[in-house]
């Protein structure tokens, strides 16, 4: 009995791994296509969690300062195989754009992708499968006119007055007007997940993580050590940005510019490169670690910036599934859901949208691929050969 469960832990994770790799290698677009990309692999075609727990996961890292994409795979991967799945799965998204950022900061000088036409085809990919990703949540989670005004209002704000702290009051508003409009239309048996992680174990993440916050920045100017200080400066940004990719790159720009460790030039042409490669854009963290401190400063960096968002979701999944079950709570959650759609609806028309449809064969290619994935029900994945592929053949022909 014990040997067969081991066997399946370990099935687990070997699928685990796979899963994420291949969107570590597919995932083009940003961060909303990276939930995107989630949902068709993990819910449409492994089935390994249904709408309501991935949106309540979605709303769980929406609160949660870090890289929102790369938190949800982290929490999926926890969920499937406990800790060390969410390891792996972070190590199958991130890895592949953190070997070629590195690879890029050896080589930055010679190494240049940014005018290829390849990475603008991958933007009209990005636009379909975004499309496609905020239907399927937009039927599950704005069933109503209530949910759907809020989606609409909060899309509306975010389209007006795009910022992070913006984000962070929509959400805390949309959680309110749940409360007092939805919870009496609280699910009686919400389908609860297992996750093997403990509340003591979760208490104890949250103590790690404002422990290291509390002192790394005490021992970074203690030992004048190259590497405590870019952990220090990583660690410190990681847990306390809201926003995703676009937002941390000004806060590091702000640690590593003016203190010589990078020039503006340098910095500009890693964020360039890490615009091109798939997976999350906190692996620019990787770029700047070469450029800082070699291979060395690369890892230091990459688990600096990350390191947070581990123990903020080891912190919060423990008690999400309790929570979940409450009426109160799941009032709040459906506001919050509801005003997530309406975020995603403002992020796909800027910048998905601004950002790769151009001109009318744009978007026939986009009408092509969202009709590919919506009504022939093609995997992401060839979505993505076939956007590359397709986007070739029009600049031939034009």
């Amino acid at each position: 009995m014990e040997e067969s469960k081991q066997t399946s832990n370990r099935q687990n994770l070997i699928d685990i791994l796979f899963a994420s790799t291949k969107l570590g290698l597919t995932s083009f677009g940003g961060p909303v296509a990276h939930l995107a990309y989630f949902r068709e692999e993990y819910i449409n075609r492994r089935k390994w969690l249904d709408d309501k727990t991935y949106a309540d996961i979605i709303a769980l890292c929406q609160f949660l300062p870090g890289p929102a994409s790369s938190q949800v795979g982290m929490a999926i991967g926890m969920l499937r195989g406990g800790i060390l799945g969410g390891i792996i799965s972070w190590i199958g998204f991130t890895l592949p754009s953190i070997i070629v950022l590195v690879l890029f900061a050896m080589l930055y000088q010679t190494f240049t992708l940014g005018d290829a036409g390849f990475i603008h085809s991958l933007k009209v990919v990005a636009a379909a499968v975004v499309l496609h990703a905020l239907i399927g949540l937009g039927q599950k989670l704005t069933p109503d006119k209530p949910r759907l005004a809020i989606a609409i209002v909060a899309a509306s704000i975010m389209l007006i007055y795009p910022s992070a702290w913006m984000q962070i009051l929509i959400i805390i508003g949309a959680g309110l007007l749940g409360l007092k409009l939805f919870k009496d239309k609280a699910e009686s048996k919400v389908k609860p997940f297992t996750v093997n992680i403990s509340k003591r174990t979760g208490i104890i993440s949250l103590v790690i993580l404002i422990s290291l916050l509390v002192a790394l920045p005490i021992i970074s100017k203690a030992t004048d050590n190259p590497f405590i200080a870019i952990f220090d400066i990583f660690f410190r940004v990681g847990s306390l940005v809201f926003g995703g990719g676009h937002v941390v790159l000004p806060m590091i720009e702000r640690e590593v510019v003016p203190i010589g460790w990078l020039t503006p030039d340098e910095f500009l042409a890693g964020y360039g490169m890490a615009q091109a490669v798939p997976g999350p854009l906190f692996t620019f963290a990787s770029y700047l670690g070469t450029m800082m401190q070699g291979v060395s400063g690369a890892v230091v960096a990459t688990i600096g910036i990350f390191l947070p968002s581990f123990l903020l979701i080891i912190a919060a999944l423990p008690f999400l599934n309790e929570l979940r079950s409450r009426p109160t709570f799941q009032g709040i959650l459906m506001g919050v859901n509801a005003s997530v759609v309406g975020i995603l609806l403002a992020a796909f028309y800027d910048p998905v949208i601004k950002s790769s449809i151009f001109d009318a064969s744009d978007f026939a290619l986009g009408v092509i691929l969202f009709a590919l994935l919506n009504i022939w029900k093609v995997p992401a994945w060839l979505i993505v050969i076939i956007g590359v592929t397709g986007g070739y053949v029009i600049s031939f022909l034009a």
